[in-house]
């Protein structure tokens, strides 16, 4: 008579298909470790070992190379600075609207027209048959450098005193233009001369022939400590 197992957790014969399939995953994934291994030789560097080469010295050649010639110079160009008045009207200001946005109707812009000048500049005369006057007359004329003339504190102080001889141009509206000094004294008296004529009035013009010319008027100024 037989005996019964126990348990039927204890028979191994129901699980021996078990075993078989997992020993044959792990002998295949075995075999593949083994196809993917690599091995690499092992190499030895010598850092200190050195190999001299000789490379040949190439010759090169010396000859005489014949100088391109230098590219020709550019023209000088010079700059030219043309001075205005200081009362000249100034006619392109530009005006900013801060509030516009971009339902705001902008105007379109047209250049200013500019006059076209004169071929020829008027020429100067020295002598003319009417010369030009200050306004008011000679004694308006000292009357105005009298009370707009500052003696330099330079020159008081240096004793500087003499005439200042002065030369400018009146124009045809009787603006005086391009004034210089003929014969100075110095001590800040040939500047304080030219200021005093700048700032003039406008003169009544010299004629030729019943029309306005363009005319050369020479001045002395006297300056006197006293």
């Amino acid at each position: 008579m037989i005996d019964q197992k126990k348990s039927s957790k204890a028979d191994l014969e129901s699980k021996k298909m078990l075993f078989t399939q997992i020993g044959l995953v792990i002998a295949l994934a075995l075999v593949l470790i083994a196809f993917e291994w690599k091995s690499y030789e092992k190499q030895e560097l010598n850092l200190q070992q050195r190999v001299a080469e000789n490379i040949p010295e190439e010759m090169v050649e010396i000859t005489q190379q014949d100088k391109a010639p230098p590219p020709p110079k550019a023209p000088q160009q010079t700059t030219v600075i043309e001075i205005v008045e200081d009362d000249m009207e100034i006619t392109d200001e530009i005006e900013i609207d801060v509030e516009a946005d971009q339902e705001t109707e902008i105007q379109k812009y047209e250049p200013p027209v500019e006059e076209e000048q004169e071929a020829e500049e008027a020429p100067i005369f020295t002598v003319v048959e009417s010369m030009p006057n200050f306004p008011g007359g000679e004694a308006a004329r000292i009357l105005y450098l009298n009370e707009n003339i500052k003696y330099p504190q330079m020159a008081r102080e240096s004793g500087i005193q003499g005439r200042v001889f002065v030369t400018f141009v009146v124009e045809r509206d009787g603006r005086v233009t391009d004034v210089k000094v003929l014969r100075g004294i110095g001590g800040g008296c040939d500047e304080e001369a030219i200021r005093v004529i700048q700032n003039m009035p406008k003169w009544e013009p010299g004629k030729q022939r019943g029309k306005p010319v363009r005319v050369q008027f020479n001045m002395p100024i006297l300056f006197k400590l006293n």
